[in-house]
């Protein structure tokens, strides 16, 4: 018991070490002496900050091909700026993204869109945007397509 409360007293004062601790304790089957509590605790942070990073990206990524392909009056200063941007959220995007992020953005999709149309409008005081995307996620991820 001494070793769980000593594990958790460490979460508090020295998150690293604690850190490194429970790796250890997983790694010898020490399943007694790991602080489940704070663990599943970190897991959970874990899962919401790479689903936040994913859409967030995804958002990125919408909001340039909408200025891309409907902000005309800027198109010419931005259009290599805006497909540099595209090709870098992409590339961060596709890089990591795993079944259950792609089923996440799925799911999130329509609430993406209009998180980045939002913000176009804001923008660009256009009103010439479209309320449902007009891209597929599939075409928003294929790093060969622009519109």
């Amino acid at each position: 018991m001494t070793a769980i409360i000593d594990i958790k007293t460490l979460y508090e004062s020295n998150y690293l070490q604690w850190l490194e601790e429970t790796i250890k304790c997983l790694k010898n089957r020490q399943l007694a002496d790991v602080d489940y509590e704070n663990l599943i605790e970190e897991l959970e942070d874990l899962a919401k900050k790479e689903k936040r990073r994913v859409r967030s990206l995804l958002e990125q990524i919408i909001r340039h091909l909408l200025l891309s392909q409907y902000w005309d009056l800027e198109k010419p200063r931005n259009a290599n700026y805006w497909a540099a941007e595209i090709i870098s959220f992409r590339n961060q995007l596709n890089e990591d993204l795993s079944a259950n992020l792609r089923n996440h953005l799925e799911e999130n999709f329509n609430i993406i869109y209009s998180n980045a149309l939002d913000y176009v409008k804001a923008k660009t005081n256009l009103t010439n945007l479209p309320e449902l995307c007009p891209y597929t996620l599939e075409q928003i991820l294929d790093k060969n397509w622009f519109p």
